[in-house]
């Protein structure tokens, strides 16, 4: 992909930020961020000179339930309040014949910054009807919401707890070259 090279910006309306946590432990509820914005350089030439930031604004969470995603922006879990936006900052490159590898980076939640690691594909570089060069890619990672200071739990009867510390984070993305 000779001409995956440049500076994307994320188009808000063809990607996905989300996540999957577990509920009761026996389901699955899944949630997005519609308020981000993030830019990618990308470099295969010279590695050191790709970079990778974003920024979310936790406001934006939806889960498609209007009561859980105000419990889910209080105190409990985002705190938007005190903590309006979480950001990325990749520090390091691995991708492998332009498809595929790992993009580590700090992530900053609720003021609590971490390192994570990302499993990224990239699915192509391709021209719209519009005349704009978009690269596709999908990039997932989980964390433990704890790390981040999100320790609100609910015990189950039976033993569990009500929402799942390991949550998935998926990224559907579709970055435009500028």
């Amino acid at each position: 992909m000779s001409n995956l090279n440049g500076t994307y910006v994320l188009d808000p309306s063809h990607t996905e930020i989300g996540f999957v946590a577990r509920h009761a432990m026996v389901t699955k509820v899944r949630g997005s961020f519609e308020d981000f914005e993030a830019k990618i350089v990308i470099d295969t030439e010279n590695p050191e000179n790709a970079s990778a930031t974003a920024t979310i604004k936790t406001v934006s969470v939806n889960t498609r339930n209007e009561d859980r995603d105000v419990h889910v922006r209080g105190g409990d879990f985002f705190d938007t309040e005190n903590f309006p936006e979480m950001t990325f900052n990749a520090t390091s490159f691995d991708i492998q014949d332009d498809k595929e590898g790992t993009v580590t980076g700090d992530l900053t939640l609720k003021g609590v910054t971490k390192p994570v690691t990302l499993d990224v594909e990239i699915a192509g570089v391709e021209e719209d009807p519009f005349g704009n060069t978009r690269v596709g890619f999908e990039a997932s990672t989980k964390i433990n919401r704890k790390d981040f200071g999100i320790d609100f739990q609910a015990p189950l009867g039976s033993g569990g707890v009500l929402v799942s510390e390991e949550i998935k984070i998926q990224i559907d993305g579709s970055g435009i070259k500028q």
